[in-house]
């Protein structure tokens, strides 16, 4: 089965098919049947060869695409007229025929597919002398999801303290984020085809965290670069004319002396300067 087709596959079994009731495999099987099991009597290797993998050899061209009677199921079969338009590669037809039964037979899901349907293409692949393990590539399949699905799993686990941290600081450089990006990928199974372009934008967001954090840092500088000089600027001010010293006497004055420095109490006042002192030190070191 070509890559491409085993994508296609992929894709298919991983999206979940919603159907209520029981399923009824029989009839699963046969409309599987009537697309994968053509001449299944006189070629024992005809569901490997339609439907498991084209290593098992080319379906004789004397057999037409003609559906597998199946009695009073055959409502549930694949047309003739829709068999005229099925791939031809084995993996394309099996996800197309997969797709068609779904919605055929009710209460069916990909599992039921997977679970009943691949040990019969195992055994006519064994016929035609081929080992296709179709149950393993299954398992593999299921883990298969779409872009988003795999960005946000790989995102989340980039920005995880134990990888580069929200702010990318433990990634700053390349070879960092590429051995964490590494790591979170190899975790996202089912993920490989959307690598790139999910490593190129968590790149692209890596880079303007980074400039973007040098700019705060820088404007967080600078703010307080601006309230220092404002704040020497006005305790200069505060000097000129000992505008602050006698502001701090007053205060004195008033809360904690008894008299308020009134007339014919000027020892308060001189006590009051004496503790205001200190702007007079403060204001000879700023000229």
């Amino acid at each position: 089965m070509n890559q491409r087709a085993l994508l296609s596959m992929f894709a298919l079994l991983f999206t979940p098919t919603f159907a209520f009731g029981a399923c009824s495999v029989a009839n699963l099987t046969r409309c599987l049947d009537s697309a994968c099991a053509i001449n299944i009597g006189a070629n024992p290797a005809a569901r490997c060869q339609y439907c498991g993998t084209s290593a098992a050899g080319t379906p004789s061209k004397s057999t037409a695409m003609k559906s597998v009677s199946a009695g009073a199921s055959a409502r549930y079969n694949i047309t003739d007229k829709e068999l005229k338009n099925a791939p031809s590669d084995p993996g394309e037809r099996y996800v197309w025929a997969t797709r068609l039964c779904l919605e055929r037979v009710s209460g069916c899901t990909s599992d039921d597919v997977s679970d009943n349907y691949d040990f019969l293409i195992e055994k006519s692949c064994t016929a035609a002398g081929i080992s296709a393990q179709m149950s393993s590539l299954t398992k593999k399949a299921t883990k298969q999801r779409n872009q988003n699905e795999c960005a946000t799993e790989i995102n989340a686990c980039i920005l995880n303290d134990k990888h580069c941290f929200a702010d990318y600081h433990a990634c700053e450089s390349d070879a960092d984020f590429d051995k964490q990006f590494s790591d979170c990928s190899v975790s996202a199974s089912g993920c490989d085809s959307f690598l790139q372009t999910i490593r190129e934008k968590l790149t692209s967001e890596r880079n303007t965290t980074l400039a973007n954090a040098d700019k705060i840092l820088e404007n967080i500088v600078t703010t307080y670069q601006t309230a220092r000089n404002n704040r020497m600027i006005d305790a200069q001010n505060a000097c000129h004319e000992s505008s602050a010293k006698n502001s701090c006497v007053n205060g004195v004055c008033n809360t904690n002396m008894k008299h308020k420095c009134g007339a014919g109490y000027e020892y308060e006042r001189t006590a009051a300067e004496l503790l205001c002192q200190f702007h007079d030190t403060a204001c000879e070191r700023l000229k």
